[in-house]
């Protein structure tokens, strides 16, 4: 049974940068798709970006140019780099990979 389990929120201020990880308890290589997803305080949860096994990725409009999703087979690893974070970005970063979902990582951009 997949599971997957986030990390690497915190506290940054307007114009940082966080890289979350997405631990994956099965080969990636297997993965067809890794989502992240993210839901601010009384919002809905919404995607953000995916990743393929073939290696492409998809952007939201709203994070297109800022974050980068990658992954490293070695360490069961999913990524999502987040530059020039903003105030609209606070949220719980969550993975996804079909039904399965991780327990997020929050992620707070203030000053």
């Amino acid at each position: 049974q997949v599971q997957l389990v986030e990390s690497g929120g915190g506290l940054v201020q307007p114009g940082g940068s966080l890289r979350l990880s997405c631990q994956v308890s099965e080969r990636i290589f297997d993965f067809y798709v890794i989502n992240w997803y993210r839901q601010a305080p009384g919002k809905q949860r919404e995607w953000v970006a995916s990743l393929t096994s073939t290696e492409n990725t998809n952007y939201a409009d709203s994070v297109k140019g800022r974050f980068t999703v990658s992954r490293d087979n070695f360490k069961n690893t999913v990524y999502l780099q987040m530059n020039s974070l903003e105030l609209e970005d606070t949220a719980v970063y969550f993975c996804n990979k079909g039904a399965k979902w991780g327990q997020g990582t929050q992620v707070t951009v203030s000053s």
